[in-house]
C-alpha cells in the first residue's frame, strides 16, 4: 500500500457570522466533519457547487485558516506541529489565474526562486540558478525567459511559471485550484498533460479543486463530492462517473454541457435556490433539492456508508448501485 501523502480526520471549520444589530451571531460550518485520505502519487478531484466549502478546505490544508477541530496530516505529520514554513515546504498551491498570482514587478527568476529564498534553502547563487534552470526545463519553459516579466509571457507560459514556483520545493502535495479555467482550451490541454507528466516523473500528489468534470475525469484517480461542508460521496473516478450513487452527484453529472447545440442546456433539477449555510436544512441537508426524498430524509442525518471502496451519505443507498472496481 502506498504511503498517505495527505490525511484529513474529522476536520471542521466554523465561522461566527454577525446577523446584524441586536440579533447576535450565528455559527457557519464551512467544513463540517470532513475525512479524506490521499495516497502518495494519486490525484484527488474535489468537486461541488460554489459555496460548498472547497476553498475553505484548501485554505485549511495550506495553513491559511485555523482549524476549529480535527486534524490534517501531511506525510504522517500533523500540520498543527509544523508551523507556516513547515507547511509551505510540504504543500504548495497552483492558483486559478496565473496573471494575478504572479508579482508583475518580479522577474520569472525571482518568482520561481521565491519559495527557496523565503524558506532559507536557496544555497549559493550558482545553486539557486541551477535549480531554477532545472525546474524551468521540467515544465517546458526556455531558459531565455528567466529574466522576463509576467506581462511578457503568454497565459500558458505564466501558468507554467506558477507550476514551476509550486514544484521547485518538491512538495509532498500540490494543491491545484482551477489550474486551467483561465486559459484557452488548447492551452488547457497542454497544461493538463504537463501536470500528468510531472505526476508520473516526480511521483507528485495532487488535490485538484475544479468545477470542470471533464478535467476531473482526465486527471483524478479518485473523486470526492462536497455539499454544504460535507463529503457526500467519494469513489474511484471510473466508478463514480459510471454509476454515481448520491442524487447530488447524479445532478452534477447531468449538468455537464455538451457540444451539441440541439440538446440545449441540461436540466439538473436542483432548483435555483442554494440552502442557507447559516441555517441549513434539518436531517439530510440535500433533502429540499432531492427528487427521491422520503420522510426520513427531512429529520434524520444520514450516516456515511462505505462499500466496495466508495463512500456515500444517503439514507437509501439501495436506490443506487454500488460498483465494485476491485
Amino acid at each position: 500500500m502506498p504511503e498517505d501523502a495527505l490525511k484529513i480526520v474529522d476536520l471542521t471549520k466554523t465561522y461566527s457570522v454577525s446577523m446584524g444589530a441586536f440579533r447576535g451571531r450565528r455559527p457557519l460550518h464551512a467544513v463540517n466533519g470532513v475525512n479524506l485520505t490521499v495516497p502518495r502519487g494519486s490525484v484527488l478531484g474535489l468537486v461541488g457547487e460554489s459555496g460548498c466549502g472547497k476553498t475553505t478546505l484548501a485554505k485549511l490544508i495550506l495553513g491559511l485558516e485555523k482549524i476549529t477541530s480535527g486534524e490534517i496530516c501531511i506525510g504522517g505529520q500533523a500540520i498543527s506541529s509544523l508551523g507556516s514554513k513547515g507547511i509551505a515546504k510540504r504543500v504548495q498551491p497552483v492558483f486559478q489565474d496565473p496573471y494575478s498570482s504572479l508579482n508583475p514587478r518580479k522577474s520569472i527568476f525571482k518568482i520561481i526562486s521565491l519559495p527557496l529564498r523565503a524558506l532559507g534553502v536557496a544555497g549559493t547563487r550558482k545553486e539557486l540558478n541551477a535549480r531554477v534552470d532545472e525546474i524551468m526545463d521540467i515544465v517546458g519553459l526556455p531558459p531565455t525567459l528567466k529574466h522576463n516579466y509576467p506581462n511578457q509571457l503568454s497565459g500558458g507560459q505564466r501558468q507554467r511559471v506558477a507550476v514551476a514556483r509550486a514544484l521547485i520545493m518538491r512538495p509532498e502535495v500540490a494543491l491545484c485550484d482551477e489550474p486551467t479555467s483561465a486559459l484557452d482550451v488548447s492551452v488547457q490541454a497542454q497544461i493538463l498533460n504537463m501536470l500528468m507528466k510531472l505526476r508520473r516523473e516526480l511521483n507528485l500528489t495532487y488535490v485538484l479543486i475544479t468545477h470542470d468534470l471533464a478535467v476531473v475525469d482526465h486527471m483524478a484517480t479518485r473523486v470526492a463530492v462536497m455539499y454544504l461542508g460535507r463529503i457526500v460521496e467519494e469513489a474511484e473516478t471510473g466508478a463514480l462517473f459510471q454509476k454515481p450513487c448520491h442524487p447530488y452527484t447524479q445532478a452534477l453529472l447531468k449538468s455537464v454541457l455538451t457540444p451539441e447545440p440541439k440538446l440545449g442546456v441540461p436540466e439538473a433539477h436542483l432548483g435555483i435556490t442554494y440552502p442557507n449555510p447559516i441555517d441549513p436544512p434539518s436531517g439530510c441537508t440535500f433533502h429540499p433539492r432531492c427528487p427521491r426524498k422520503k420522510n426520513k430524509c427531512t429529520d434524520t442525518v444520514p450516516q456515511p456508508i462505505i462499500k466496495s471502496g466508495r463512500l456515500v451519505e444517503c439514507h437509501y443507498p439501495d436506490s443506487f448501485q454500488f460498483v465494485d472496481t476491485n
